[in-house]
């Protein structure tokens, strides 16, 4: 077999002998992706298309498609391609239905191009890195001929004479354009059981060639201090077998459509929701219902809205159970259930120390949660230190007021009529004790005010209380708590502008947590009346658990923050952001 060298030189000079071809992008979601040949796979109607990127060193496996001349550079026996390609249709890479014969292909078309980069983990398009060279691949379209639509198909990979895989092939199949695995490795044959009537349960018999989500229905129980929450996320066609939304598997959701059809799924979810917190019967509120779209990387909510195909679409509908603290248990009793498709519902009942998932079916129905955490992580306000009171405030003008009053003493002992009245030697030498202590004291003595380091720790406890706020569900317990760091008039923009930064906008406003705060740079002037202006510079680190994921952000803000006692307490009194950013 020639050098690789001469294979690469052998595909440029291919350009003369093909016209490029074009692909349909796919959405991959395994490291099967980076494999040197991808693989395509279009299950519609009356044929499957497969769409092929051939990487160099899998050539040799498909060399039944090449030209003679390319054939004869890697070493091969010449022979015609009119030959050869009966051969590969029948012999290489294959399709028949189970128990019959290979379907009869062609090549639509072949050429050299540049291979598509893809993210190594999602397999999603993604451009070139700086520095990155296109990998030039050979990409050929076939078709295979499919008179019927047959119950179950056979696909066969290139094999060697002894029967292992002669390419690395990573692939992913479609049917009636419905992806039905994650992007997984072609190394051996595999039988497709095809469901015509709803493609979202056509099946591989291997147990490791499907989905990540190819459950129809999921169910979430979220524990956090102040709030249960359930999260279900399901398709509205399965959603069908118990409510006539009027969908249609062939057809599509149109974006005038939506907003009912979510309406309608989440007022029949509310009628589901068996929920007991410590015991008790606990009332839903609906929080919020989106489309959404589904990856390995995440699970985003679909903004703006597009039209979606009936067969695919999925909703996720989120309700909440405001709790006091942090409950010892809680239980979700699930109800809906069809076999053999709805047999049995992928769970998770999850807290701060992670997910325990679980399977619920017919005869062990119940999602539950207990409290084992052994050090739970519950979220308080911290004290803030008390402004100097006013004797210490007022403690310049006494001394104003005393050293006056000295020199005033000093000054009438020192005429000649003081003189004459023979004021007291120790008279003299009180007033000018006072009058000096009085100067050392309104030189060094700053009374009322806080030093640096008592600034920046009272203003590190406003941030965390205002942050801590947010921990609450109810509008007005927020604004109730705020009212405790922030005087009136800024309660509003500080509501507003901490609101938008936990919001993670992909989720549909989905509010995280805060977990960490660190005060990165604190440099303060002080003002009058105790008060001190701070430029400061922080770190906010907040998640959510979410659709089966945990959603992180941290933000980084510099700000000038004026803070004053005002009512005996310390508060944020203005506030100017001067930047922010999403690290």
């Amino acid at each position: 077999m020639r050098s690789l060298s001469v294979l690469r030189s052998a595909i440029v000079g291919l350009l003369l002998l093909a016209p490029t071809v074009s692909f349909a992008d796919a959405i991959v979601v395994t490291r099967a992706a980076t494999a040197s040949t991808i693989a395509e796979i279009f299950i519609e109607e009356t044929s499957i298309r497969v769409e092929l990127e051939i990487g160099y060193p899998d050539l040799p496996a498909f060399r039944n498609l090449m030209p003679t001349s390319l054939v004869e550079r890697m070493g091969f026996e010449a022979e015609a391609l009119d030959d050869r390609l009966p051969r590969f249709f029948s012999e290489d890479l294959t399709f028949a239905e189970e128990g019959g014969a290979p379907l009869p292909g062609r090549v639509v078309e072949i050429g050299p191009e540049d291979r598509l980069p893809r993210d190594e983990l999602t397999g999603e398009p993604r451009p070139l890195l700086e520095g990155e060279e296109a990998e030039p691949v050979i990409r050929a379209t076939l078709e295979y001929r499919m008179p019927e639509q047959v119950p179950a198909l056979v696909m066969t990979p290139p094999r060697s004479p002894a029967g292992s895989a002669s390419a690395s092939i990573g692939f992913i199949a479609y049917h009636l354009g419905l992806p039905l695995l994650d992007f997984r490795y072609f190394g051996v044959p595999a039988t497709l059981d095809l469901n015509w009537e709803d493609p979202w349960y056509s099946r591989f018999r291997n147990r490791n060639l499907k989905r990540q989500y190819d459950a129809p229905i999921n169910v979430f129980l979220y524990v956090e201090p102040y709030e249960v929450r359930t999260e279900i996320i399901a398709r509205p066609l399965d959603i069908q077998r118990w409510l006539d939304l009027g969908l249609d598997a062939r057809g599509t959701i149109p974006v005038e459509a939506q907003q009912d059809v979510k309406m309608q799924v989440a007022e029949f979810l509310t009628q589901h929701q068996n929920v007991l917190i410590d015991g008790q019967p606990a009332e839903p509120t609906l929080d919020r219902v989106h489309f959404l779209r589904r990856t390995l990387r995440n699970s985003t909510v679909i903004d703006p809205p597009e039209e979606l195909p009936t067969v695919s679409a999925t909703l996720g509908v989120i309700f909440v159970f405001p709790v006091e603290g942090l409950p010892e248990e809680a239980s979700l009793t699930w109800d809906l259930f069809d076999p053999p498709q709805i047999g049995r519902v992928p769970a998770a009942a999850t807290d701060e120390a992670g997910p325990l998932r679980f399977f619920l079916q017919p005869d062990d129905n119940v999602l539950w949660w207990k409290n084992f955490l052994q050090n739970p992580t519950i979220p308080t306000l911290v004290d803030v230190a008390t402004p100097p009171g006013w004797a210490a405030r007022s403690g310049r003008w006494v001394a104003w007021f005393l050293g006056a009053v000295a020199l005033v003493v000093l000054l009438r002992l020192l005429t000649p009529a003081g003189r004459r009245r023979g004021a007291g030697r120790g008279v003299v030498t009180a007033a000018c004790l006072t009058l000096v202590a009085c100067g050392v004291f309104l030189f060094w003595w700053k009374p009322g005010s806080v030093d640096d380091e008592a600034a920046e720790e009272i203003l590190g406890s406003l941030l965390h209380n205002v942050y801590r706020s947010f921990d609450f569900r109810e509008e007005s317990t927020i604004y109730d708590v705020l009212e405790r760091s922030v005087t009136g008039d800024l309660l509003t923009q500080t509501y507003l502008e901490t609101r938008r930064g936990l919001e993670l906008a992909s989720q549909g406003g989905a509010r995280a947590k805060v977990k960490e705060l660190e005060l990165i740079d604190v440099s303060v002037q002080h003002g009058r009346d105790g008060g001190f202006v701070a430029r400061c510079s922080w770190n906010v680190s907040g998640s959510v658990g979410h659709w089966g994921h945990v959603h992180r952000r941290t933000n980084q803000y510099e700000a000038d923050i004026a803070v004053e006692p005002v009512d005996g307490q310390w508060k944020i009194t203005a506030l100017d952001l001067l930047q922010e950013v999403r690290l």
